[in-house]
């Protein structure tokens, strides 16, 4: 025992030596002795985490706790979120959906307790990860996602064209205008951006039979999908990148104010095609509402009233003071119309950020809403001559031009040149094309290779389809920076070569199974315009053909005579030249080569209403006889056109020997009659007649009358 005593003195004394020597040590560093430290409490393993994104999240939609996304359950008995909400209300009924807390994926299984918001565990695990497709309302699954699958769930709406058939073939009605107690409001829900966004391809608004709707929006690269544009914690838009391309953008509410030039049209008939599309989409929604409450009082018993902050949204107005007053119950008078109408218009009302979404679906969704309408309105129609549905067609999203390869999924490496968003763009870059993701008409990027100056790709010279190469600077002007880009596309497909290498070795009138028809395709001005130089026809080997037409300096390239992104015909350009040039349609009747080329026998194609109304008669008025005439038809002139070929009577008449040049032969004149025949010209000299050359002269030489009977 005393041995032990011993040893364990030692010990104590071994151990206070140490730390006294390692106290002495600290000391001779300048270090002071650190104090016996007291006994702590146990430390929370979590109490230093840091969670990424918190802070943005809290203050989230997302994360409000009051929000009545998340609250409008709790005086339910029980109270809990039911199952067919809780897959976007709470953040198990998402997982549960998933399949991320190990049940069946695509179905929620049971209600969540109410107190539950939208979590990070909800878009952050496993199944949300490996995400890459969702299904819409309509059954339409779109797949090939990324991240915005996450998204995409929920902001989807809970309705579609398929839910709101169902509901009308149930009913059966007998017409559309049948007033049936099986029919009620379809509400589409909150925030259905991913309907707006996919347009056609999810089907989330009432498509009407017949029609063509635009497709996925798909703005710029790098801003193409939700997570793109706004955050994924917060929710807020980023609209400090915006700001690169939209000039003026500080805020959200900027973004109403946004409007490109790939959206040139009227669409709400204002008369303004400078406001932001989010006010097209106003006035459009304000027509339709009009319509809706037309058609309720004119076509239907009870008028209507939509008031967007109380279910079910659409009241019966008995009072008719435009406005839902707290005695006034839903709206009970539907027939199938109506019922369509106004889920168009709610499909709208409840995408906040539609005009940014893809805003021209829902364009589209309200128009043919109002045509649909109108059919039945009659005499109290909406008038909508001033509207606008579709854009110009390289932006026309709807158009088969566009939407052609929707069944395929991309639109093939042949055909991605000039029908895809970006197709151009790599072809003039790298010399081919891939195949490409189906679009909704041109992008920005495809003309313009930058997005802040917005210069465009500059294209050397065109390959045509026959082999010909041609740089449109040579023929019109060197500053001409557009045409080769447009010609890129606008040449067609086939040529006079590939028709002959087609019937090579077949006789003219034989029939062989090689044949087929060849198809130089859609808008092939380029070769129309360079004529035999594209050789973009099928050339006989015995004729001359005409190659390159050549206009005038200030219209020589194709932005010249058409808008760049409207691509309407510059009537102001025209007018400079043609002053009788009142409308687009009067550019077809323009002439300056009256040879009968039809054989119909008229120098113009209207000669009892139109005297070649696009005779510059301005210019030659002081000039032209007083004499009214005839043309050989017995036609009389309207008088308005007379003017257009007369001569002063106080003039002397010329000789015969002397008369007109251009006509070569003398005139015939019965006073009595008051007609003066002039002959058909053969020589193309100058016309001493009005002083102006042979070709403005010509369509008078050609001209003649008739005796009067």
């Amino acid at each position: 025992m005393k041995k032990i005593v011993i040893l364990a003195s030692l010990v104590v004394m071994l151990v206070f030596a140490v730390t006294a020597d390692r106290a002495i040590g600290k000391q001779n560093l300048g270090v002071e002795p650190v104090a016996p430290q007291q006994e702590e409490e146990p430390r929370d393993p979590l109490q230093d985490l840091v969670v990424p994104n918190i802070v943005e999240w809290a203050a989230s939609p997302h994360a409000d706790v009051s929000a009545e996304a998340f609250i409008h359950w709790d005086k339910d008995d029980p109270a809990e979120v039911p199952t067919s909400c809780a897959k976007c209300h709470s953040t198990s009924g998402y997982q549960d959906y998933l399949g991320a807390d190990g049940s069946e994926a695509g179905v929620t299984d049971a209600p969540v307790a109410v107190g539950e918001v939208i979590s990070c565990v909800a878009c952050h695990n496993d199944a949300t990860a490996k995400k890459t497709s969702v299904v819409m309302p309509s059954g339409i699954e779109l797949t090939g996602l990324g991240a915005e699958s996450r998204c995409m769930e929920c902001h989807q709406g809970r309705e579609s064209k398929a839910s709101v058939d169902k509901t009308i073939a149930d009913a059966a009605a007998a017409t559309d205008d049948t007033i049936s107690d099986k029919l009620r409001f379809r509400n589409i829900h909150y925030f259905p951006a991913a309907a707006t966004k996919y347009g056609t391809l999810a089907k989330g608004g009432y498509e009407y039979d017949g029609n063509a709707y635009d497709g996925k929006f798909a703005h710029v690269d790098g801003y193409t999908t939700c997570t793109e544009c706004h955050n994924s914690h917060s929710l807020e838009v980023k609209v400090n990148e915006c700001a690169t391309c939209h000039e003026g953008v500080k805020s959200v509410d900027d973004l109403k104010d946004v409007r490109m030039a790939g959206s040139l049209r009227d669409y709400d008939g204002d008369g303004d095609v400078e406001e932001g599309i989010y006010y097209e989409l106003q006035g459009v929604s304000e027509l339709l509402y009009s319509a809706i409450q037309s058609y309720s009082t004119n076509v239907l018993t009870t008028a209507i009233v939509y008031d967007a902050s109380s279910y079910p949204y659409f009241f019966a107005d008995v009072n008719g003071n435009n406005a839902k007053d707290d005695d006034e119950g839903g709206y009970a008078t539907w027939t199938p119309r109506l019922v369509k109408a106004t889920y168009n218009y709610q499909t709208y009302q409840k995408d906040p950020g539609a005009f940014a979404h893809g805003g021209k679906y829902d364009i589209q969704l309200m128009y043919d809403s109002m045509m649909d309408l109108n059919a039945a309105l009659a005499d109290s129609a909406i008038d909508m001559s001033a509207m606008a549905r579709i854009d110009a067609g390289h932006f026309a999203g709807s158009e088969e031009a566009f939407r052609h390869w929707d069944g395929d999924g991309k639109v093939s490496g042949s055909c991605a040149r000039c029908h895809s968003g970006n197709g151009l763009a790599q072809y003039v870059e790298e010399g081919v094309n891939t195949s490409q993701p189906i679009a909704n008409g041109f992008q920005c990027a495809n003309c313009h290779n930058d997005l802040v100056e917005f210069t465009r790709y500059e294209v050397e010279n065109v390959k045509f389809p026959s082999g010909a190469t041609i740089d449109a600077r040579e023929f019109s002007s060197e500053e001409d920076e557009n045409s080769n880009l447009c010609m890129t596309c606008h040449q067609g497909r086939e040529s006079g070569k590939s028709v002959e290498r087609l019937t090579a070795g077949v006789e003219a009138d034989a029939t062989s199974d090689k044949l087929r028809f060849l198809n130089v395709h859609y808008f092939a001005a380029g070769a129309t315009r360079f004529g035999a130089d594209a050789n973009g026809a099928f050339q006989y080997a015995d004729k001359e053909y005409a190659g390159f037409f050549e206009h005038t300096d200030e219209a020589a390239s194709c932005t010249d005579c058409h808008g760049s992104h409207s691509l309407q015909v510059k009537e102001a350009t025209c007018i400079e030249c043609h002053e009788e040039i009142e409308d687009s349609e009067d550019i077809r009747d323009i002439r300056y080569t009256f040879a009968d080329y039809n054989g119909n026998g008229y120098p113009c194609k209207k000669p009892s209403t139109r005297l070649c109304k696009t005779m510059p008669w301005r210019r030659w008025k002081p000039a032209l006889c007083t004499i009214p005439i005839r043309i050989h038809t017995s036609s009389s002139i309207p008088m308005a056109m007379a003017s257009l070929i007369r001569m002063k009577l106080s003039d002397p008449m010329p000789s015969p020997s002397g008369h007109r040049a251009c006509c070569r032969r003398p005139t015939t004149i019965n006073t009595s009659a008051k007609t003066r025949v002039l002959l058909p010209t053969t020589d193309p000299t100058f016309c001493r007649c009005c002083t102006m050359a042979w070709r403005i002269w010509e369509p008078m030489c050609r001209i003649w009358s008739a005796p009067r009977r």
